[in-house]
């Protein structure tokens, strides 16, 4: 794959049918959320423990007061609302250009600006589930909880989100692999393409045995 320039972009886009979009942290900085790797990035932060430490499955169910407050202050933005990349991919679907939108992100941009085939690899904060009744809850619920949230049933709520040794959701890594290999051009976008299974998806992208011209 090689960059290309924006009328490149359009041309290619415009000769095209069966789109797929693979995004990361990147497309929503124009929102206001952080990324992760760069200078001033989540990672990149100075707390007691590592980021990747504190969102890991071990440390949820060890710490999980100091897990909540992270989660809270670092990975759930309210406010946030889709930017131009989030509304363009959207009407790329609407007018039948793109078929899927394979996304890293947890904060549920995509399906705001009308995006409704869309694989979140890592989960979404918008969905919260109860680790003892199923029930789920909205992100309402976790960034208002004082402490850990609890469900009415007294089980703990955890935010239906991969963390680290947790594995990716078969049926999403399905419909993801599924449209990256319709696909007749895969836009790779806002992503280091450093963060494993999920970079590794790409590889399902045959390319045709035709050139846009």
């Amino acid at each position: 794959m090689k960059e290309v320039t924006y009328p490149a972009l359009q041309k290619i886009i415009g000769q095209s049918n069966q789109i797929v979009f693979f995004g990361g942290a990147g497309v929503s900085t124009e929102s206001g959320l952080p990324d992760f790797r760069s200078k001033g990035g989540l990672y990149n932060q100075t707390n007691e423990y590592p980021p990747e430490t504190i969102l890991s499955h071990s440390f949820f169910f060890a710490h999980m007061e100091e897990f909540y407050r992270f989660y809270k202050e670092n990975l759930i933005y309210p406010w946030v609302k889709p930017n131009a990349a989030h509304y363009a991919l959207a009407h790329m679907e609407k007018v039948g250009k793109l078929i899927a939108v394979v996304t890293q992100n947890i904060d549920g941009l995509h399906q705001m600006a009308g995006s409704h085939t869309v694989y979140e690899l890592h989960g979404s904060a918008h969905r919260n589930i109860c680790l003892g009744c199923k029930q789920v809850f909205p992100m309402e619920t976790i960034s208002c909880a004082t402490g850990i949230p609890q469900c009415s049933c007294g089980s703990v709520i955890k935010p239906d989100v991969v963390l680290y040794e947790e594995p990716l959701s078969q049926d999403v890594i399905a419909g993801a692999i599924s449209a990256i290999s319709m696909a007749d051009t895969l836009i790779v976008g806002g992503t280091s393409l450093n963060v494993y299974p999920a970079a590794g998806l790409i590889r399902y992208f045959k390319p045709k045995l035709f050139q846009h011209k």
